[in-house]
């Protein structure tokens, strides 16, 4: 019998693009742990994006830095980890020591749909305003699992579960 690899599974998207929601579907499924990226944001970024200034790349190393760490630290056993990951150099940084470990899940959704979204969502410190840099950042990962928010979240896990 072939022993399969746990999986780090991180799911990419803009803010509002329901990484959180599906997150957690998925690693109820998986039966592995969620991590939500917004919980590892220092204060000061979180006052920083609430208050409608966009982070720097400076901004971000020590949030990408942790959640790296969390992904080592879970890679025996698998774990899901929500985070924007907007930049293929982001990627690079939480999915550093990984190797065949880290698979990668990228909401898609055009500007429109998720600001309907985020326009719908309470008590959430992202801003709305902030979503239009957050697509200006944005680059498409090349090797990710592609799937679209223009469905209802359990369709969308099971998408997901079709492709790992």
């Amino acid at each position: 019998m072939i022993k399969t690899v746990p999986k780090i599974y991180f799911i990419m998207g803009v803010s509002g693009c329901g990484k959180s929601t599906i997150g957690r579907l998925l690693a109820k499924e998986l039966k592995v742990p969620f991590y939500d990226g917004d919980d590892y944001h220092s204060k000061t970024n979180v006052k920083k994006m609430a208050g409608g200034q966009p982070l720097t790349d400076n901004d971000r190393m020590g949030w990408l830095l942790r959640l790296n760490e969390i992904a080592l630290s879970k890679r025996e056993e698998g774990a899901i980890i929500g985070c924007s990951a907007l930049k293929e150099s982001y990627r690079q940084i939480l999915d550093a020591n990984l190797q065949e470990n880290a698979r990668w899940i990228y909401l898609s959704g055009s500007f429109e749909d998720v600001l309907n979204r985020l326009n719908q969502r309470k008590g959430h410190f992202m801003p709305v305003k902030l979503l239009e840099s957050q697509f200006e950042s944005l680059e498409v990962p090349k090797k990710a699992i592609k799937v679209s928010i223009n469905m209802a979240p359990e369709e969308i896990v099971k998408q997901i579960l079709g492709f790992i």
